[in-house]
């Protein structure tokens, strides 16, 4: 079985990260002997006055593969996390969905592409995993993080959407590397060059700037970089990185 699981609206200014707990979910979840997951993807939503969040309005999601059957399992881990660690005053919302590849998501990725653009409810939110049978729960609050949750499964299945959480932790920043080098760590599947989106060949060189990510691009995690005013491929800054993840690649 593979399944997609979101949280939203976990934290507040002074606790963990929803990406973090999103992480100690998943820790949870290969430690039941289930695997292997994906990294957690950041998917930005839309800021609005009338929208409650904590500082940025993103949900984080991850994909996995686990035994037919165990999908109540995975909600309960997922349940009882949020559930211990979720902090005063979040209004935390679950998402779990059990792939099926017979199924057309294509409402559901609308959903989250919506959640982009414009204020959803709670009831749009329900309808749509009602339609889909796909777990979607409140754990605390105004449980308003439902809506959030869903679009970020939403928003992994389109692929084309978001960022891949944290650097890239095996990397040394102001060093060169092959984009081979650079394939060979979990966090890039692609080096693309940021103008023509065409790959580069593996002897290309690259030099990392702090805090190097990666973007869900075509369901790949991808690493965009631009030639600088020497001819030196270079990845980009962290607000750019951002910006890319906030967008629509196709």
């Amino acid at each position: 079985m593979k399944f997609y699981l979101c949280i939203d609206d976990t934290d507040n200014l002074d606790s963990i990260g929803t990406g973090t707990i999103a992480e100690q979910i998943q820790e949870k979840i290969i430690n039941r002997g289930y695997g292997p997951c994906s990294l957690v993807s950041r998917h930005q939503l839309f800021i609005h006055e009338d929208i409650p969040y904590t500082s940025h309005n993103s949900s984080m999601c991850f994909c996995g593969e686990a035994p037919d059957g165990t999908l109540n399992t995975i909600i309960e881990l997922a349940t009882n996390h949020l559930d211990t660690v979720a902090a005063v005053g979040s209004d935390p919302g679950l998402c779990v969905l059990a792939y099926d590849d017979r199924c057309h998501y294509d409402e559901l990725m609308e959903f989250g592409i919506q959640a982009k653009k414009k204020i959803l409810t709670k009831d749009d939110a329900m309808a749509c995993a009602r339609d889909h049978q796909i777990h979607l729960s409140e754990h605390g609050g105004t449980g308003q993080g439902i809506i959030g949750a869903l679009a970020g499964v939403g928003l992994r299945l389109f692929g084309c959407d978001g960022e891949i959480k944290g650097a890239l932790k095996n990397a040394v920043i102001n060093q060169n590397y092959t984009v081979a080098d650079l394939k060979n760590l979990p966090e890039v599947e692609q080096v693309l060059d940021l103008t023509s989106k065409e790959p580069l060949a593996d002897t290309t060189l690259i030099r990392l700037g702090n805090r190097s990510k990666t973007v869900l691009y075509h369901h790949q995690y991808v690493l965009f970089v631009r030639r600088d005013e020497n001819q030196q491929y270079t990845s980009l800054p962290k607000a750019e990185i951002r910006q890319l993840g906030e967008h629509f690649y196709v």
